[in-house]
């Protein structure tokens, strides 16, 4: 087999015909500037070529479900090993998946419950247990000589009827007496029921009194009570009417009615019907009406405070109906809903039952009819309609709710009173994957045949807990919905997965596996991805992070700019040669001839100002109370886990919002937040994409192709021909190429084939008819100026304040490269990010804005972190107040202030660990980050 992977001519994307050659079995890092190439070469190529390999070798019956894989831009790949890839993309947006589902350990979990479980009764808690017929009848002959016993067959249950068919029934098969409800009557004189009434109804089935030789006797009358009564029997002891209750199945003896599974893996699971809750359906939680989202308070119901039927579609009829409610109980359409009665407001919310009012219809007409409320119309008509704008619109006035029944557990009751050692699967889930490894190392003893059965089970959930807490999600909950996990979350796990797997002679392809990972995680990170290495395969790392670069085989620098300006290999080797190549701004970082420094003075925070938020206890927070200053920059670091996304996002972001914004988010769980006032607006700035479909692009996004176009607009020659400056937008009819609706390809749906875009063959690509690309400003025509690169549109509207502004403020964030015109869903998250900053920092400050980012260096070189850095600078210099979520050092260090979390991921974090100017935390003994600080101080 080769000794190395062999690319030659890679021009995909950016790349310049690109030849490089990789070491296999070895752990090799791609690094470089944002946009230089990086992904192009690793997964767009290496991957994408393995991949399509593998395709290939299947057969054509198979790959018609897989579809055709194109082939890379590249001349020859030698040496390629099967590839998988490990990128960021979120693990699963089912709300069924779970952290314990996607890495297989509730599969184990459910299979440890079926075989060892101990079943109890959801009623009482009491455990219980099946009996075969021969113990069944050991048991009684305990009871001891002389005792008079009745052998019963229980029929009927706690159960309404009347149930006249038994006497007959019976009598056919030789039997006599029955006890009804606890009395025992000839079956001749079975007695009149009341069906509104529960009963039980048992079958005498022989009267015996105790003694060594009835023993046959006794085993043929249980065996026939159990053939009787499906596995149950019960014994009457005629003498102290004490009532013994026998089954072959699970049954609790004090409630007998209450049913009780046979345990088997699929009642253990929350997407069976067998387990799953029936109210939820396994979901843990409901959609329900609130109230608060249907009344408007400060509007009379006459003026439209029912906010759905301003929303889904004018219902007059239904107020017609309100209005006669009003009338009989007293109450004003006129009247704000504030000002309402509780019992009105319950009335029009919840309705009134059956009670029916006369509506008056036109031409003298009127109709009876009752009210049903608003949140059971809303429901109803959520749950009947066929229409899926219909259904997201009334969702809009729903929340998500814990369900009642199951309480956010998934499953039935009698599932969830099993246990293996005191805890149900559900208590299991609900710990952390540190807390669970530690609960299966080395807490569960099993003895006798449970060791023999369970002992394999645990050894697989063991090693799996094992791999997730190496590559630092100790603080996850093993019932965690998989659509909440991060990018980089979802990317260890399944890392962790692949670990498990065990497999040799593969290519991992992973993306930036260090994102979201404090530096003591990352170490935890880097002998994971060393195991990987070193059970025979190959790993191949697009990162930026320092440690990860230093700790690689060989290293890869693409550059030496980004985009037009990168596609080139510029240095490649073992770390250190690459930190001897002066040329390679990667090696210059890792010499130490470039870095970022620590800035020689920190901003003082607004003379009496700051944020405050008290008593915060959403997830695992620990009822804190927090300050941020402002008019300065504070990062909020700690160990992932720790708090720091709950307290800024899911707190801070979504009170600010509802406050200053008017919008619906719930806040997470909080006492107060003091100091809004100080601020006018809140922005949070995050790597979502900066829109939805192909037809978003920077030049739409930022706003500058409104002025562009009416530059096209104001030429001699669109005046003349009377065009305005929608002729210009290949949203709209008039300019746009009607053949592809101005997308500049056509899509051709290949049924059980993934769809194929062709190039549009009237407009070639440019997105307008002829006649919009006959206008021209400067010899340009509107699809030349979409094809350019922010660069170079800079320097073509130079003249232009409006466009010109705003392209030299996205040349400041490092997005020279980018086109105008590149669709928005091509955009990595950090360059989505960039693109946000530059559309803020392009507008007028009023310095009371907020401004909230989440990892901003996510997918950022260090020279790029150098140019966020400046930005961050610059907008916070305008008086505004900036909360950043990093890990990243030298942002830390660059911060005005730092607000550390800790001590520890999941519940061991929740608190604050250390608060102030970077030096003063890097003081703090128990900070783990003041601990990295510190070293970083030291060391320059």
């Amino acid at each position: 087999m080769s000794e190395s992977i062999r690319v030659k001519g890679a021009r995909a994307h950016n790349l310049k015909s690109i030849n490089v050659e990789i070491p296999r079995d070895k752990l090799v890092v791609i690094t470089g500037l944002s946009g230089s190439g990086k992904s192009s070469l690793a997964f767009d190529t290496i991957y994408a070529e393995g991949q399509r390999r593998y395709v290939e070798s299947l057969s054509s019956y198979a790959r018609q479900f897989l579809g055709i894989m194109d082939k890379p831009d590249v001349d020859s790949i030698e040496g390629l090993s099967p590839a998988i890839s490990i990128d960021q993309k979120s693990t699963s947006r089912n709300p069924r998946s779970t952290v314990a589902t996607v890495t297989e350990i509730y599969d184990y979990l459910r299979l440890l419950y079926a075989r060892i479980g101990v079943p109890h009764c959801p009623t009482c808690g009491q455990a219980v247990q099946r009996r075969t017929s021969q113990a069944i009848v050991d048991e009684i002959m305990k009871l001891g000589d002389g005792k008079r016993l009745l052998i019963l067959a229980p029929l009927v249950q706690q159960k309404k009827g009347e149930f006249a068919h038994i006497p007959e029934q019976y009598s056919r098969q030789g039997f006599a007496r029955v006890r009804v409800d606890g009395v025992v009557y000839a079956l001749d004189e079975f007695p009149e029921l009341q069906k509104q009434y529960k009963h039980t109804i048992e079958l005498v089935v022989d009267r015996i009194a105790l003694s060594s030789d009835v023993q046959s006797r006794l085993t043929q009358s249980v065996e026939q009570a159990l053939g009787l009564a499906d596995g149950s029997v019960h014994v009457l002891d005629v003498d102290d009417d004490d009532l013994r209750v026998y089954s072959q199945r699970y049954a609790c003896p004090d409630h007998p009615q209450v049913e009780i599974p046979e345990l088997e893996p699929r009642i253990f699971s929350f997407n069976s019907p067998q387990g799953a809750c029936p109210v939820c359906t396994g979901l843990g939680h409901r959609l329900e009406v609130d109230p608060g989202l249907v009344l408007n308070q400060n509007l009379t119901i006459a003026e439209g405070a029912i906010r759905p039927y301003n929303r889904v579609g004018a219902d007059a009829w239904y107020i017609k109906r309100l209005a006669e409610v009003a009338k009989v109980y007293g109450f004003n359409l006129q009247t704000p809903v504030k000002e309402l009665s509780a019992d009105a407001i319950d009335k029009i919310l919840h309705g009134t039952g059956r009670q029916t009012y006369r509506v008056q219809l036109a031409a003298g007409r009127s109709y009876d009819s009752t009210y049903e409320g608003v949140i059971p119309n809303l429901e109803r008509r959520h749950k009947e309609t066929d229409s899926e704008f219909m259904r997201k619109d009334i969702e809009r006035f729903m929340r998500e709710r814990i369900c009642t029944e199951c309480r956010g557990a998934r499953l039935k009751p009698s599932v969830l009173a099993v246990t293996v050692h005191g805890m149900s699967i559900v208590d299991v889930a609900e710990l952390s994957v540190e807390a669970a490894l530690d609960v299966f190392a080395n807490q569960l003893t099993l003895t006798g045949d449970e060791a023999k059965i369970g002992a394999q089970i645990i050894k697989e959930i063991t090693e799996r807990l094992g791999f997730m807490n190496n590559v630092g999600l100790s603080y996850l909950e093993l019932g965690r919905a998989a659509n909440t996990l991060s990018g980089g979350e979802a990317q260890r796990i399944r890392l962790a997965t692949q670990i498990g797997s065990g497999l040799q002679g593969v290519l991992y392809v992973l993306d930036e596996p260090s994102i979201g990972l404090h530096q003591r995680d990352n170490d935890r990170l880097i002998r994971t991805l060393k195991h990987l290495r070193d059970l025979g395969n190959t790993v191949l790392v697009v990162e930026h992070d320092e440690d990860t670069i230093r700790s690689s085989d060989y290293l890869i620098d693409v550059g030496p700019g980004a985009g037009v300006h990168g596609g080139q290999v510029v240095a490649h080797g073992t770390p250190d040669s690459v930190a001897e190549q002066h040329d390679s701004i990667t090696g210059r970082y890792l010499s130490g001839l470039e870095q970022i420094a620590v800035p020689s003075t920190r901003r003082s925070p607004k003379a009496g100002q700051s944020l405050v938020v008290r008593g915060a206890h959403e997830n695992n927070l620990q009822h804190i109370d927090v300050t941020f200053p402002l008019g300065v920059m504070t990062v909020v670091s700690g160990v992932s886990g720790s708090g720091k996304s709950t307290l800024v996002n899911d707190i801070i972001a979504k009170e600010l919002s509802a406050r200053l914004h008017r919008a619906q988010d719930v806040p997470g769980a909080h006492d107060s937040i003091e100091g809004i006032n100080h601020l006018d607006k809140a922005i949070i700035i995050d790597q979502s994409a900066i829109g939805r479909t192909p037809r978003s692009n920077p030049a739409t996004y930022t706003g500058v192709f409104t002025p562009i176009r009416e530059l096209f607009a104001n030429t001699p020659e669109a005046n003349i021909r009377g065009y305005k400056a929608g002729r210009f937008s290949f949203n709209v009819k008039g300019g746009r190429c009607e053949n592809c609706q101005g997308d500049g390809v056509i899509k051709i749906e290949m049924h059980f084939l993934p769809d194929v875009y062709v190039t549009c063959d009237e407009c070639h690509g440019k997105r307008y008819n002829r006649e919009a690309l006959e206008i021209t400003y400067k010899h340009k025509t509107i699809s030349d100026v979409l094809d350019m690169t922010v660069e170079q549109a800079a320097t073509f509207f130079e003249n232009i304040p409006a466009v010109a502004r705003k392209l030299n403020t996205l040349v400041d964030v490092g997005l020279g490269y980018i086109t105008l015109g590149q669709p928005a869903t091509t955009f990595s998250g950090g360059e989505a990010q960039r693109i946000k900053l530059a559309n803020e920092l392009s507008r007028r400050s009023t310095g009371k804005t907020l401004y909230i980012l989440d990892e901003p260096t996510t997918g950022l070189h260090s020279a790029d972190v150098k140019k966020l850095l400046h930005i961050l600078d610059r907008l916070v210099s305008g008086g505004n107040t900036m909360i950043v979520i990093e890990h990243n050092l030298d942002v830390i260090k660059s911060a005005d202030y730092v607000i550390d979390m800790g001590p520890e991921g999941g519940q061991g974090g929740g608190q604050i660990i250390a608060a102030g100017t970077p030096e003063e935390v890097a003081r703090v003994d128990s900070s783990h980050t003041g601990a990295y600080l510190s070293a970083m101080f030291k060391s320059r």
